[in-house]
């Protein structure tokens, strides 16, 4: 796809509003000429609107006080398939659509007393498909009355047809045709909202297809998604009504019923979800038998939140897929208390920060375009005096649930400050280096001022301080924005890790002020065999180029993946193909080489 697809009709659009304007103002700006200038200028003037009304390259018709058609500026077959003839004295809403005709009488009605109005309608071709068209009214003034009404019309068909699948591309799961989690979490809290104060009880599942990468072993990954389209048919049975079934990653699906009274209702709904595997999956002639894990949780009272609810239903059947699958658990307020392993683990990270356990990892990013390194992330490993050194998967989620990862985070970007300085201070080549922030971290007050005194305490220049959030950091866009504005105005970079996966909108994305998104590793893992995924991850490198933003793709391990981003563009990558992360102790030898 070319940035220009997506360019060319705002810029159109604005040349139409241009055109619009500058014909209504020539127009005033000619008589005033004339009458300063005298009749010997008068002259000019036919030829000038003449021109304007027949060469414009904007459609524009004009309509009387009753909306009726006067003229056009040019043949209007094809953009509406109707002849001058059979428009002339036609009502302007003969060609509506009835969903928009209130909307274009109350432009009509404004444009009458004087507004100018900018609006997008859609109007019925003769051929009976509809036009998608953005109007531009401005009132035709004669001798001080309003005798009319200029139409400049715009077709935005095309640019409607695109904004369509970059919102379908966003909200739903290409796979399957359900909602994502981005659009469920939203629906959710709709559901929420509309609950609170009346004393509604919902209940939100939240499902794992049992051993699906065993079959994805056993038959191919091909297999495995046709399969996985089956499971989404076969729980549409259960879930027929919009919105009540996603798809939110994965293996995993999540869903949301109301139609009960007591919670005993519930659980017989949720006892029917795993009926609904009893019965073997037939693909190929193969009978496949799947069984699923399931979680859930009651709630939906004044101020519930969907985020909350989703974690608290994905906790719970985690715990059951921990004790064996194919089953189902209701989320309890003691479910996490009784897990002894987890308070343990709380005790052990306190007791690591405090004895030092904890070291950096960094790992470059590579620019695709010179080979040289462009940055690092800071990646913390926790090296246990018992269990040796442990990735961040196996302890950032018990420090997520028990408020320690802000302390943690805090060490981290203190650590990984000073050490760049070191760097520098040693004469290496300066390069920027990464560090992820928690959601907790993130929605602290006192965030920006944080960051200031870390980067005044270690002397580091902002210029090479890159922090990295999350999409699902954004769900409140404006106190997002402000957030982000004020770390901007510190002098750091801000970039969106796994892009591509969680909440942000396509629409409030040009509105943060970011420099990089970095697409989801998961977009890439199978890019030359899933064309859908392939697509998915050249549609965020091209709308990061539009925005003007560096993209960098993650997880990036073989060489057939790298040639899919070089053909694409990208600007940089990530991922064992050019290095695992190393600790801080090899980056100087790196950077004397590659920086």
């Amino acid at each position: 796809m070319n940035v220009w697809t997506d360019v060319l009709p705002w810029a159109v659009a604005a040349a139409a509003i241009v055109v619009a304007v500058m014909f209504v103002a020539l127009r005033g700006f000619a008589w005033r000429r004339v009458s300063r200038q005298g009749p010997g200028v008068r002259s000019y003037q036919p030829e000038l609107l003449e021109a304007l009304y027949n060469d414009s390259p904007i459609f524009f018709a004009v309509v009387d006080r009753q909306g009726r058609f006067l003229d056009v500026n040019r043949d209007p077959t094809s953009l509406l398939g109707y002849t001058e003839r059979e428009m002339a004295g036609k009502p302007f809403l003969h060609i509506v659509d009835e969903a928009h005709q209130a909307l274009t009488e109350e432009v009509f009605r404004r444009t009458l007393k004087g507004e100018r109005c900018s609006h997008d309608i859609r109007v019925l071709h003769k051929g009976g498909h509809g036009v998608d068209l953005q109007i531009h009214t401005a009132p035709l003034v004669r001798r001080g009355r309003t005798v009319g009404i200029v139409v400049f019309v715009q077709d935005i068909s095309e640019r409607k047809r695109s904004m369509d699948r970059i919102h379908y591309m966003a909200y739903y799961d290409d796979m399957t045709g359900l909602p994502n989690r981005r659009w469920f979490t939203n629906h959710l809290q709709e559901r929420l909202e509309e609950n609170a104060g009346q004393n509604r009880q919902l209940c939100v599942v939240y499902m794992d297809v049992d051993r699906l990468k065993l079959v994805n072993a056993s038959f191919g990954r091909d297999f495995g998604d046709m399969l996985l389209m089956l499971v989404a048919e076969r729980l549409t049975r259960q879930f027929r009504l919009p919105g009540q079934l996603a798809r939110m990653e994965g293996d995993e699906f999540a869903a949301v019923f109301d139609d009960f009274v007591h919670p005993n209702e519930a659980v017989k709904r949720v006892e029917q979800l795993l009926r609904l595997f009893e019965e073997p999956f037939e693909l190929n002639g193969i009978p496949i038998q799947l069984t699923v894990s399931v979680g859930a949780v009651t709630g939906g009272s004044a101020g519930g939140d969907a985020v909350a609810l989703l974690r608290m239903a994905e906790t719970a059947m985690q715990r059951v897929k921990e004790n064996g699958k194919n089953d189902y658990l209701f989320y309890s307020s003691d479910l996490e208390r009784a897990d002894v392993n987890n308070l343990k683990l709380h005790h052990e990270l306190k007791r690591g920060l405090q004895n030092g356990e904890f070291v950096l990892y960094f790992q470059p990013q590579i620019h695709l375009g010179n080979g040289r390194i462009a940055g690092l992330e800071a990646l913390v490993r926790w090296n246990h005096p018992e269990r040796g050194l442990i990735s961040p998967g196996e302890f950032v989620g018990a420090a997520e649930e028990s408020g320690f990862i802000v302390g943690l985070g805090d060490w981290v970007l203190e650590e990984a400050c000073r050490q760049n300085k070191a760097w520098q201070d040693a004469g290496l080549p300066p390069v920027p280096v990464s560090v992820n922030l928690s959601l907790r971290q993130f929605m602290q007050r006192n965030l920006v001022g944080k960051i200031a005194d870390t980067l005044a305490r270690t002397g580091l220049d902002p210029a090479y301080l890159d922090l990295e959030i999350t999409e699902s950091m954004t769900m409140d866009v404006e106190r997002a924005v402000q957030i982000l504005r004020e770390l901007k105005e510190l002098g750091v970079t801000i970039s969106i890790d796994d892009f591509g996966t969680g909440y942000s909108s396509f629409h409030h994305l040009k509105t943060f002020p970011i420099g990089r998104i970095k697409i989801d590793r998961r977009f890439l893992s199978d890019v030359g065999r899933n064309p859908d995924d392939a697509a998915i991850a050249a549609a965020i490198i091209m709308m990061g180029h539009s925005l003007n933003l560096r993209v960098t793709a993650e997880g990036v391990e073989n060489e057939e993946q790298v040639r899919f981003l070089r053909q694409h563009r990208c600007d940089e990558i990530q991922g064992y193909y050019a290095s695992p992360p190393l600790p801080a102790s090899r980056i100087p030898e790196l950077l004397r080489r590659h920086a």
